[in-house]
């Protein structure tokens, strides 16, 4: 697992921010630990490209993996670094206003709509905390 930089990089940080398909990945795991596998689903985009955005996003300190089996979970961490922490916190707000932001979140659950060889059901999908975020 890639260790964040310990030093805050502001262009790092900024470039994470600076692609589409990386906004929706964080929009999507906002406040949720989610499979790659529905990253794939929901996006329409293939295992390999959703990695390498997962991966830049990691490198940039602030999103995290854990594998359970053969399937890896993602979630964001909050920076250290106060000005990182608030860049993010209102990039994410940001996202939650966006209407195909919203659209993507309303295809995340129901988990058993989406077929993905037998990945675990998000948890957050049965929660009120999520059908919260999707008003």
């Amino acid at each position: 697992m890639e260790r964040p930089p310990k030093i805050y990089d502001p262009a790092l940080l900024f470039a994470a921010f600076a692609d589409r398909t990386r906004l929706r990945l964080l929009n999507l795991m906002n406040g949720k630990e989610v499979c790659v596998c529905y990253f794939v689903e929901i996006l329409g985009q293939s295992q390999p490209k959703i990695s390498r955005h997962l991966a830049y996003l990691r490198r940039a300190g602030i999103v995290a993996a854990r594998r359970e089996g053969k399937w890896m979970h993602y979630r964001i961490v909050v920076p250290k670094h106060a000005g990182a922490a608030r860049i993010l916190s209102e990039t994410l707000s940001v996202l939650s206003e966006d209407k195909a932001m919203q659209a993507d979140l309303t295809r995340l659950c129901p988990a058993e709509a989406i077929r993905t060889g037998g990945s675990p059901t998000p948890h957050f999908c049965r929660s009120r905390e999520f059908l919260h975020l999707l008003n």
